[in-house]
């Protein structure tokens, strides 16, 4: 075999290979707060859905997918570059209090020093901070309730150092509750702030 036929056969075969690369690559990385999430990839070929942590698709130029499960070290490997550039993860916090007022239980008081910790790591944080109750007393008690709540862990942050208008402070009364209830029941893990830090 000539070496010009040789040249022909190896950029055909490496023509083949390219058309068979795929064009993108999608990857499924889990949520932060560990649930469920999935992406639909629709092409020409069809619809795929991604609906497991690291779970990749890879489309070819015509539209194909094929799917495999990775590694979180794999993804880590072959992505390093692009998930160092991402912004940092937000770091939720959850805050609870006595029954029927703005005191923090012992717990989450010690908790308040992780809080500063992970905001001292960061230059510039986005802090949002959400009251809750649970359902023992009205709903109009339980707003303006929760709303203290806010407020307090706002003023809280603000004497550690944190700029006040970095903070947005509001509050959701008995109506997103960590544990459902019926109405008047006393339930601990519902009154809480819930501190979100970007």
């Amino acid at each position: 075999m000539g070496a010009a036929l040789i040249w022909i056969v190896c950029a055909l075969a490496a023509l083949a290979q390219s058309q068979r690369a795929p064009s993108e690559r999608v990857v499924l990385l889990p949520s932060q707060d560990g649930r469920a999430s999935a992406v639909v990839i629709v092409t020409a070929a069809g619809q795929t859905v991604l609906d497991q942590p690291y779970l990749s698709a890879a489309i070819g130029r015509d539209g194909a997918v094929t799917t495999a499960s990775e590694t979180a070290d794999a993804v880590q490997q072959r992505y390093a570059a692009t998930l160092a550039a991402l912004p940092q993860r937000a770091a939720v916090f959850l805050l609870h209090f006595d029954t029927a007022t703005e005191a923090l239980v012992p717990e989450s008081l010690a908790r308040l020093a992780l809080i500063k910790l992970e905001l001292a790591r960061r230059p510039a944080p986005e802090i949002v901070v959400v009251g809750h109750t649970d359902t023992v007393d009205t709903s109009a008690y339980n707003d303006e309730l929760s709303l203290k709540r806010a407020l307090a862990v706002k003023q809280m942050l603000v004497e550690v150092g944190i700029a006040a208008d970095s903070i947005s402070a509001s509050a959701r009364g008995e109506r997103e509750p960590l544990v459902p209830t019926r109405d008047r029941v006393a339930e601990p893990r519902n009154r809480r702030v819930e501190i979100r830090v970007r």
